[in-house]
């Protein structure tokens, strides 16, 4: 059973960063790719990065491009999401999700598994 689970979540002001961690658990996801994706209240999940579990090749999202980053740590099973200067538009529930095998997947219907999502929220 695939399990995925973010923390990291929280309140910063407008500027401020924090890192999102998720961690994966119940099998081993070479070929996959390792999404963030946030949603807002009435509006649509949104991609923001993915990145390839075994190669680490990335990309993020042109609304966060320079100010997030991904990042993986294959030994520990953890997928991190840096977020700096981050803007009162970030606010979202986050979600990270495993993709199915192959590209670096931006749409959620490319998705298997889903964490339970972590809530960010930054003041202006």
């Amino acid at each position: 059973q695939v399990q995925l689970v973010e923390s990291g979540g929280g309140m910063v002001q407008a500027g401020g960063s924090l890192r999102l961690s998720c961690a994966a658990s119940g099998r081993t996801f070479t070929s996959h790719g390792m999404g963030w994706f946030r949603q807002a209240p009435g509006k649509e999940r949104e991609f923001v990065s993915v990145i390839r579990w075994s190669s680490g090749n990335a990309y993020v999202a042109d609304s966060v491009k320079g100010r997030f980053t991904i990042s993986r740590d294959s030994a520990k099973n953890m997928v991190y999401l840096r977020m700096d200067s981050l803007k009162p538009e970030d606010t979202a529930v986050y979600y990270c999700a495993v993709s199915e095998p192959g590209n670096l997947y931006t749409t959620p219907s490319n998705y298997q598994y889903w964490g339970q999502g972590t809530q960010v929220t930054v003041s202006s």
